[in-house]
């Protein structure tokens, strides 16, 4: 095994072990990432720095599904959800768009269709055994990157004593409610 093959096995065990299991999907996420990494050059050429690439919001990830592979780009890249640099567009394609607020630069990579017919098992060595460049589509990213995330105050629930952050807070009869006790109105039944 070659150094840059014992660095990547490092690197999966890391994923392995934050996701909990080998599979193809958390494979789908692994290899997006190291592909971002390399599209975006977002490293030296040291593949020690591939774990946590962004200590904040200078890399943005929007991910269009909640599935396996999401985990690897946590763990690879520093894209996480309380940082606020990683979204996502539910719409349940293994698609993926990075931005690099550092440059301006940002890409969309869209899994291939794999061969119909493999079982889990015969999914996994087949991405395992693939190279970024054949597993994505390379495409310009479709949704605009998203402003930094925000701050907001908070305001006791009037209904229920919690606390809610003013931007999920709404006014019904001078009183602040969050999502949760908020009765919305409509006279049409939708």
């Amino acid at each position: 095994m070659n150094e840059k093959s014992m660095i990547n096995k490092e690197i999966w065990d890391k994923c392995v072990s934050f996701h909990g299991h080998e599979c193809g999907g958390l494979t789908i996420g692994y290899k997006a990432a190291l592909y971002a990494i390399e599209l975006l050059k977002l490293s030296s050429g040291d593949s020690q720095q591939y774990t946590c690439i962004s200590s904040d919001e200078q890399l943005v990830c929007i991910a269009e599904n909640d599935a396996c592979g999401v985990d690897a780009i946590q763990v690879i890249l520093g894209c996480s959800i309380g940082k606020g640099n990683l979204l996502f567009h539910m719409c349940g394609k293994q698609a993926f768009s990075f931005f690099n607020r550092n440059t301006g630069e940002s890409i969309r990579l869209v899994l291939k269709r794999k061969p119909e017919g493999m079982t889990r098992e015969q999914s996994f060595a087949y991405y395992q055994t693939l190279e970024p460049q054949d597993m994505f589509e390379v495409k310009e990213a479709k949704i605009k990157l998203p402003e930094f995330a925000r701050i907001f105050d908070s305001y006791v629930c009037d209904c229920c004593g919690e606390t809610t952050g003013a931007n999920w807070i709404r006014l019904q009869s001078g009183k602040h409610y969050c999502t949760d006790c908020y009765s919305s109105y409509s006279r049409f039944d939708v």
